[in-house]
């Protein structure tokens, strides 16, 4: 009787970690079907989902009964989807033909995080959230908070709080930047370079580079490569700063878990630039699928950890970072043009 009833609390303790795992799958869902509807197609699909996310949980509350499953989203389908990502990175092109952009984009990570924590400061915000805006921006925006957050112990709501804003913030940039391209004294490719360094996302700077061409195209996406290459080292630079920070604050020298992600990214990083394409040739449309799956489970994730959000800590927390992000950008957008 005893067995019977292990096995049956055991079958639905599983079909609930399947609904909780299958709920962020049905959101993110309905958040590509809307990323494909004229004007919202520019939104993306992952600030979509956070959105109907954080609505469900201020209308419904958070679905207790599929925690567990929904917790697997947000812990480790991200980090799955941050390892991933390494294959967006050819380390290859960056090394040959990228150097003398990453002069350039050490300085955008560095400006970026420097300043919004300087105005972090002035307006008084919540720095946790402010510092993850501030490497979203310097960096490559949602991906970027998802692979700090572990390191930082930020919050997940700021996680996901960050992440909706990068997404919807660099979404407006990337349309700005195509609207003013014409009115502008650059060449293609100094366009390219400009949104290359100064736009927050991957797909931001494919989006805004598109309309200048292939080659504007090609080196923005090569000066965004430089900018996910110096993710790693940022990454580990960021765990010696937390660990100092705890040894002054407490006498014990607090843990900071590895990120053991970061090394699958750098593995999958060199296994796409030296293996795919070299010693094994993988048709584009595949390649093409995984980008899809893995922005698919990266917005999974990001819907379990949106879960979390409060609008009146949203109304309270994310106005000053807001405000100190937006600043950083624009002032990013106007030096990094004017050093073109």
């Amino acid at each position: 009787m005893n067995t019977s009833l292990a096995k049956h609390k055991k079958s639905s303790s599983r079909g609930l970690w399947f609904g909780g795992v299958g709920f962020t799958f049905i959101i993110a869902l309905v958040g590509f079907g809307l990323s494909k509807i004229p004007g919202l197609d520019h939104v993306g699909q992952l600030a979509c989902a956070i959105i109907i996310a954080v609505v469900y949980r201020q209308i419904w509350g958070y679905p207790e009964k599929f925690r567990t499953g929904i917790q697997f989203s947000a812990k480790r389908l991200l980090r799955l989807a941050i390892i991933l990502f390494g294959l967006k990175l050819n380390i290859d092109v960056v090394f040959h033909q990228g150097l003398g952009l990453l002069a350039r984009d050490v300085g955008t990570i560095v400006f970026s995080i420097l300043l919004t924590m300087l105005l972090a400061k002035l307006f008084k915000a919540n720095s946790s959230l402010s510092l993850l805006l501030g490497i979203g921006t310097g960096v490559c925006g949602a991906a970027a908070i998802a692979a700090v957050s572990p390191i930082l112990k930020a919050k997940d709501e700021d996680t996901a709080i960050g992440a909706g804003i990068i997404a919807l913030v660099g979404t407006i940039f990337a349309i700005t930047y195509t609207i003013l391209r014409p009115f502008l004294p650059l060449t293609d490719l100094q366009y390219g370079v400009w949104s290359g360094v100064g736009l927050h996302e991957i797909a931001h700077v494919a989006l805004a580079g598109a309309p200048a061409g292939p080659d504007a195209l090609a080196i923005a996406l090569l000066a965004k490569l430089g900018r996910v290459f110096l993710l790693v080292p940022l990454s580990f630079i960021l765990m010696y700063w937390m660990k100092r920070k705890n040894k002054v604050e407490s006498d014990s020298d607090a843990k900071i878990e590895f990120p053991w992600f970061l090394i699958g990214f750098i593995i999958m990083s060199l296994f796409g630039s030296y293996v795919l394409g070299h010693l094994i040739t993988v048709p584009t449309s595949v390649m093409n699928s995984i980008s899809f799956f893995t922005s698919f489970i990266l917005t999974m994730a990001m819907i379990g950890l949106g879960l979390n959000v409060s609008l009146k800590d949203l109304r309270t927390k994310a106005l000053r970072p807001l405000l100190a992000m937006a600043i950083t950008s624009v002032l990013l957008s106007v030096i990094t043009y004017f050093t073109m």
